[in-house]
């Protein structure tokens, strides 16, 4: 068969060729390597890939959401290897918890979905002085997150489902104080100790490299010395908060909006109220649930009958252990602070009413309201200038919105240049030069991963034309256009030779401290009376004194059966460290409120520390496997485990 092969393969060749070039003409290159176009497989869990695309996009959300909660932040950061991969940890655990929670049938409610998202603060802050939601803020809230609220709402239920898959193990961690305390006193152990720094700045006297050597080291380490790629542009946005400045109102306008808001805008009103909880345990048969709305029943008639009697009631019944004691005395709350159906009744009694039963997730309620506190109505000249800047705010938006989708348009249209748009839209077309892939800090859109994504894509860069425009933030959008491009390139020597000498001079330095510590460190253990040492420290890890850190873990990691200890300790660019440890002592003594705190942190420490055991365990049960390397920063304490 083989022969018959060899004898042929011209035709065989030929008849291949049929096959594969059409299927090169229909799908290109990039579909044989990607598949389905999502990219190469960075990760598995459970049998199913998380693919390049996967990643970049969970990357993208969360670094939105970094800038978003950290405006300083350094974009540098985000973009950085660490970063990235912690991205990548989070999705796989992400997908190795859900499926998990689906291994294990947890599902979430209706009732606890709202729950938590009536706690999300985020949301929260997006309801209005009548406790209604913003349903548009909380729209764009969501859609930076490149989300509708449905999909919103189905990720946090999923969230609230993966939470209780390592619930049941953190939330029953358990260490007793016998154990945490022997266990706290060996860990923090006091050592006495002498220590002599040879620091690599006290060498740099000794150290004058020649021209010569500055550019051999300059030729051995162009890596130290690169210019990264940058791009000079110009770009164009379309901002809510200046299209507001532009804003020109009408004192009719102002007036009416005074008018049909006045109450509103004077405050939120705050009512006072007590309640008799009568509980319905999670799981209670229908005939159990009707005897507690009986008894319930029972209840609310009594109260009604006799309204005085209602704080000794709820002292003798309610099963509240926050407000029983107190009568059932809620004090004052506003809208947004109580579960939807108990809120509704409350702003809607009057002042010494009596509801009927109200249900709601935690049983029954009989809900008297004590009292009403409505702010008093403000003046229209004490509100103008509030009025002004909501009306103003309301019509930038609406010119925003109305703007936002000839922006995306005619930068797309007008690819070429920047100047049509701006002509159009009345937008100022703006520069920088010497822009990075990370970005300016600082610098507002400049600093936004999808638009410098955009910018340094291969179509921007070779061809120059508009990028698409990019939702930079809520209510911003921005577009760039390459107008120079400079690729990554090793600085010339002449550029750089003052940070040339600077390195070279470090590093020599240091090598100098270390040669001269070891010799020390030689002579002092052969003759321990010639050692001229300072003064003696007490450290232990909650006291460092100062010395740097891996010169603390090596006091601490000396062997107690041999003193006096000696070690040496190099320290890179920062030198050389000789320590002796002369004594062992025990731990301080603490109080025992102290005691009693350590206790319960030590049980947190060993719950967490259970919980990600159990992880552990999870991702071998689902065969993870992480693909992408380790970044070296992380290498030493977070080495990929042995099912990736």
């Amino acid at each position: 068969m083989f022969e018959s092969i060899r004898n042929h393969k011209k035709y065989l060749m030929g008849f291949l060729m049929i096959l594969i070039i059409p299927s090169f003409v229909l799908f290109g290159v990039q579909g044989f390597s990607d598949g389905d176009g999502r990219g190469k497989t960075v990760a598995t869990v459970n049998g199913e890939d998380i693919t390049q695309l996967d990643w970049d996009q969970a990357h993208q959300v969360e670094s939105q959401r970094l800038r978003e909660s950290m405006p300083t932040l350094d974009a540098r950061f985000l973009d950085s290897d660490e970063a990235r991969y912690a991205t990548l940890e989070r999705l796989v655990r992400e997908r190795v918890l859900a499926a998990a929670a689906q291994k294990l049938n947890l599902y979430t409610s209706d009732q606890r979905l709202a729950r938590d998202l009536q706690q999300n603060e985020a949301i929260a802050s997006l309801r209005r002085p009548d406790g209604t939601l913003d349903t548009e803020a909380y729209r764009q809230l969501v859609g930076r997150q490149g989300m509708t609220p449905e999909m919103f709402e189905a990720r946090v239920r999923a969230d609230i489902s993966v939470r209780q898959v390592s619930q049941g193990i953190v939330g029953s961690g358990f260490a007793s104080p016998a154990i945490a305390q022997a266990s706290l006193n060996a860990f923090f152990e006091q050592r006495e100790v002498r220590v002599v720094q040879f620091a690599a700045a006290d060498f740099a006297a000794r150290v004058n490299p020649s021209d010569a050597e500055i550019e051999t080291f300059y030729n051995d380490n162009p890596q130290l010395f690169q210019a990264p790629e940058q791009v000079d542009i110009e770009y164009l946005v379309l901002d809510t908060e200046a299209l507001q400045k532009s804003v020109t109102l009408n004192e009719a306008d102002v007036r009416a909006y005074y008018d049909q808001n006045a109450s509103r805008l004077s405050g939120n009103e705050e009512r006072r109220a007590s309640h008799i909880l009568l509980t319905v345990p999670p799981g209670a048969s229908d005939a159990d649930k009707a005897a507690v709305r009986e008894r319930a029943a029972a209840l609310l008639a009594q109260v009604r009958q006799a309204p005085d009697t209602f704080a000794a009631a709820a002292t003798a019944n309610s099963q509240d252990p926050g407000s029983a004691a107190n009568g059932g005395d809620l004090d004052f709350f506003g809208r947004g602070a109580m579960v939807k159906p108990f809120e509704d009744t409350v702003f809607a009694l009057n002042k010494g009413d009596i509801s009927d039963l109200v249900e709601t997730e935690f049983g029954f309620h009989i809900i008297s309201v004590t009292d009403i506190k409505a702010p008093a109505v403000k003046s229209f000249e004490s509100m103008r200038a509030q009025i002004e800047s909501d009306l103003k705010k309301q019509q930038a938006q609406k010119l925003f919105a109305e703007n936002a989708e000839a922006f995306s348009n005619l930068v797309y249209e007008q690819g070429d240049s920047l100047a049509p748009t701006a002509e159009r839209l009345k937008l100022s077309v703006q520069t920088a030069q010497g822009v990075t892939r990370q970005g300016q800090p600082g610098s507002g859109v400049l600093s936004n991963d999808r638009l410098l994504s955009e910018i340094f894509s291969a179509e921007s860069v070779e061809k120059k034309r508009n990028v698409a425009a990019v939702e930079v933030r809520s209510g911003q959008l921005a577009s760039a256009r390459v107008l120079q491009y400079l690729p990554a390139r090793t600085r010339p020597l002449a550029e750089v030779r003052d940070a040339v000498r600077t390195q070279l001079v470090a590093q020599r330095s240091a090598q100098l401290a270390q040669e001269e510590g070891a010799q020390k460190l030689a002579a002092w253990q052969a003759a321990p009376a010639s050692a001229n040492l300072p003064a003696p420290l007490t450290v232990s890890r909650d006291k460092a004194q100062g010395l740097p850190g891996p010169v603390l873990n090596a006091a601490l990691s000396a062997d107690p059966t041999q003193l006096p200890v000696w070690k040496g300790v190099n320290l890179g660019s920062q030198g050389y460290a000789v320590i002796q440890v002369e004594k062992v002592m025990p731990r301080e003594a603490r109080d025992a409120q102290a005691r009693q705190q350590e206790v319960q942190q030590y049980g947190q420490w060993w719950s967490a520390a259970e919980g990600q055991a159990y992880y552990e365990t999870l991702k071998e049960r689902f065969k993870v496997r992480i693909e992408v390397p380790t970044p070296p920063a992380l290498s030493p304490v977070d080495p990929p485990s042995a099912a990736r």
